[in-house]
Order: structure tokens, then C-alpha cells, then sequence
């Protein structure tokens, strides 16, 4: 055998070990890369599975802190608006008691008027007839009692 033919053949079996080298981490590569699609995958799933949820307890408790300082802020109104009605109802009732006072103040005025003019037309009357009544001056009466 030549030198030359071994060291010919000792490069094609080199070359060729390279180039199987060389298909071999490709294919190396290529599985990793098959595995960590496969990975990635598989956690795209989780996290469709559990975004949802997630974001829905996320939403669900930004709600309930959000819900509980309106509430309390509506629960605050609503004492004010009925300590507010509780005034006005009183406040309903003592107008209506003044009115009621002020309506038997009238009717009080308006029966003795009347009786004062009843007691004058009677007076009147008797002079008209010319009753022998004996009429006294107050003015002359309050002078004697002097």
C-alpha cells in the first residue's frame, strides 16, 4: 500500500467522522430543540389553562376592594339621609303643631269678637227699643270707685 492511499483514506475516514460529528450534533440539536418545543408547549397549555382563572381571581379581588370602600361610603350616606329625614319628619310635626296652636288662636280671636259684637248688638238693640235700662258710663263708674 502507498503512504499516500493510507493517508488519503486516514482523511476520508476523518472527514467522514467529522461529517457524522457533525450530523450528529445537528441531530442533537434538533431534539433539544424538539424537547423545549415540546416544554414550551406544554406550558402554553398550563397557562391557558390557568390565566383564565387567575385573571378572574385578580379581577374578583380588585372588585371586593373596590365594593367594600363603596359600600361603606353608601352605608355612611344612607345613615346621613335618614338622620336628615328623622329632622325633617320632626321638623314636619312641629310646623304642623304651630299651625294646629296658630288655627285655635284664631278660632279663640274670632269667638270673642263675636261675642264682643253679639254683647254690642244686643246693647244696641235694647237702646233702639228704648228699654228703661239703666246705662252706666264705664268711664263714670271707674270715677265713683275712686
Amino acid at each position: 500500500m502507498d503512504e499516500q492511499a493510507l493517508e488519503r483514506a486516514k482523511q476520508r475516514i476523518a472527514a467522514a467522522r467529522e461529517g457524522r460529528n457533525e450530523e450528529g450534533r445537528f441531530e442533537a440539536a434538533l431534539r433539544r430543540s424538539r424537547e423545549e418545543v415540546e416544554a414550551l408547549g406544554a406550558a402554553a397549555l398550563t397557562l391557558e389553562a390557568a390565566l383564565p382563572d387567575r385573571v378572574g381571581e385578580a379581577v374578583q379581588e380588585g372588585l371586593r376592594r373596590e365594593v367594600l370602600s363603596v359600600g361603606r361610603n353608601l352605608a355612611e350616606i344612607k345613615g346621613l339621609l335618614n338622620n336628615a329625614i328623622g329632622r325633617l319628619e320632626r321638623l314636619e310635626q312641629e310646623l304642623i303643631a304651630e299651625r294646629n296652636a296658630r288655627l285655635d288662636d284664631l278660632t279663640l280671636l274670632v269667638d270673642l269678637v263675636s261675642s264682643g259684637w253679639q254683647g254690642v248688638d244686643r246693647r244696641l238693640e235694647r237702646l233702639e227699643r228704648g228699654d228703661s235700662a239703666e246705662i252706666v258710663s264705664i268711664h263714670g263708674h271707674r270715677a265713683a270707685a275712686s
